[in-house]
């Protein structure tokens, strides 16, 4: 492998792409800690848990994000995360407030979402014992 001064950083989400760009420098948490990856670093995979993960972009800017639980894989100069939820803010005090209100947004959708499949299955469990009644 040569020897680069960036890689390229692609951050997923369920839904969405919510970062894919260059970067010089990452700082993620894992299940036993915080680490940093620089574009040569050996190729390795990992568990994230929730935190902050920051990008040193290659114009000198920082990109924060609040994310969720997920997995990092680096290969080569290419860095792929897949994060169950996850937020871009501008700084870290902002990320803050935005990680508080869309979580939590997320999470009663999430529990709204729960109950309504709770009710088709409690339906489709009485329409199937229904079937089963003899006819008189």
């Amino acid at each position: 492998m040569s020897m680069a001064s960036e890689m390229t950083v692609t951050l997923r989400l369920p839904t969405s792409t919510l970062f894919d760009g260059k970067a010089t420098r990452l700082t993620a948490v894992a299940p036993n800690g915080a680490f940093g990856i620089l574009p040569n670093h050996v190729d390795f995979v990992t568990a994230l848990v929730p935190s902050v993960m920051t990008l040193q972009l290659v114009d000198g800017g920082e990109a924060f994000f609040g994310i969720d639980e997920g997995t990092l894989v680096k290969k080569g100069h290419s860095v792929s995360i897949a994060a169950l939820r996850g937020v871009r803010g501008d700084d870290l005090g902002s990320l803050t407030t935005m990680v508080a209100a869309r979580f939590i947004q997320m999470d009663e959708e999430e529990r709204q979402a729960r109950s309504a499949l709770s009710r088709l299955e409690a339906d489709m469990v009485r329409r199937f014992a229904e079937l089963k009644r003899p006819q008189s």
